[in-house]
């Protein structure tokens, strides 16, 4: 096994190793050259939590991506007949894109580009930055491979956000607030060159070009992050909050609610993954400050679907519940307070630590993330296999949840104080010769 196969193991959860495994196997069989790129590998070389895994193939993504989801259980959420890229979720929430190896070339600033097959190299010198432009081998032949042809490795070592090339910001404005996002999410700085051309892109106003629905994507993506109030200070900054919405550009806005949140999202430790849907609890706080007309107002200009807009509308009632359920005398015990949250949305507890003003309910959370949580996650399917069930059963699932309680309440041991050591007696008095 290669150095970088070990490190990305080493940054992936269980289901997440499982469907890269899936979608190697699933492009072996079809004879396609398959390959971790994007997010994945600069969150995996720079050590960042890696959110989601993106595959870049030699062939037709979206069929493959198709198949997969056949085998694997798994969900095509969205999909881009253009760039032919497959976003999925698999089982356990893992959350994937399944990409074709693209060329694409723009006529003008914003608009759609036409695009054609390419080889995994013309693929990554065309990227956005050159942080995103990185690619490793799961080919049999090849595998732990890495490609790096705009050296972008070099960039995550010295904390640099470079666009690949030009005209990357000319070509697709978008990532104008991309830049922002990544400056912001990494605490990188933005290299010269790369900066000159953002400013020139600035001042032709090329960001009027942008899309719609790429604002909207953009603005998921932003709710996903964990720093999502430092993200919209920076927009607010630079100006550029009117895009999404000019009801956010007229109000002067504060920021408690969202450093509320933005606290809450941090405290949940590294490697426990809560199932979050964040957009309806990004939206509930960067809109707290608003009248009724203006958050309806904001809610047609900015595009969200009924989904989201029906986990903004209904967070706080749904959360009520859990916040009832949680103040309660009976949840004395960890294991009680564990099998309250460890079926509650994620969105929920993240709300009711964000807004809730029970001390008690704020305690109760906390202690799940950061001390029952993680013991959870030290019972192994090794502890479970020597209870003597299947794995793959509901007995399995029961036995492993039984000895999670168990742990949650056991009792600390006592060590005992080392005994003290003798004291010394007064010397011996020695008798003198004569």
């Amino acid at each position: 096994m290669s150095d970088y196969m070990f490190m990305l193991e080493s940054h992936l959860s269980a289901d997440q190793r499982r469907v890269v495994g899936e979608v190697q196997a699933a492009a072996t069989q079809a004879n396609m050259n398959v390959f971790l790129t994007g997010g994945a590998m600069r969150d995996m070389l720079g050590g960042f939590p890696i959110v989601e895994i993106d595959f870049t193939v030699e062939g037709n993504a979206l069929k493959l991506a198709q198949t997969i989801a056949k085998k694997a259980g798994a969900k095509i959420v969205s999909q881009d007949d253009n760039r032919k890229i497959a976003r999925m979720v698999f089982p356990g929430a893992v959350q994937a894109a399944i990409g074709m190896a693209r060329q694409e070339k723009y006529s003008k600033p914003g608009a759609k580009p036409s695009v054609k097959p390419a080889t995994i190299h013309e693929d990554l010198r065309g990227r956005d930055f050159t942080i995103n432009s990185i690619a490793l081998s799961l080919n049999p032949a090849s595998r732990g491979l890495l490609l790096d042809p705009n050296n972008g490795a070099g960039d995550l070592e010295h904390k640099e956000l470079r666009a690949v090339s030009n005209y990357t910001l000319y070509d697709d404005p978008i990532r104008l607030i991309r830049l922002l996002r990544f400056k912001v999410r990494l605490a990188f700085t933005i290299g010269e060159r790369t900066k000159m051309q953002y400013d020139n892109a600035r001042e032709a106003k090329l960001e009027e070009h942008i899309p719609k629905p790429d604002l909207l994507e953009e603005f998921r993506h932003i709710a996903n992050e964990p720093n999502c109030a430092d993200v919209v200070r920076e927009l607010a900054n630079e100006k550029l909050l009117s895009l999404f919405s000019s009801t956010l550009a007229s109000e002067e806005l504060t920021f408690p609610g969202l450093q509320k949140l933005q606290k809450a999202r941090q405290a949940v430790p590294f490697g426990i993954d809560l199932h979050l849907e964040p957009m309806g609890l990004f939206l509930f706080f960067l809109t707290e400050e608003l009248s009724s007309k203006d958050k309806a107002a904001f809610a047609k200009s900015i595009g969200v679907s009924k989904k989201e807009l029906d986990q903004w509308q209904k967070l706080e009632a749904k959360a009520k519940k859990l916040e009832r359920d949680l103040k309660s005398p009976k949840l004395q015990r960890p294991s009680k307070v564990y099998l309250a949250l460890i079926d509650a949305p994620g969105d929920q507890i993240l709300f009711l630590l964000a807004h809730s003003q029970q001390r008690i309910v704020h305690d109760r959370i906390k202690n799940y993330l950061q001390k029952y949580l993680p013991s959870a996650q030290e019972v192994t399917d090794k502890d479970v296999l020597a209870t003597g069930t299947k794995p793959g059963t509901p007995k399995f699932d029961k036995a492993r949840e039984q000895l999670i309680l168990t742990k949650l309440d056991a009792r600390p041991k006592k060590v005992p104080p080392p005994e003290p050591a003798p004291t010394p007696g007064p010397a011996p008095v020695l008798a003198r010769k004569a």
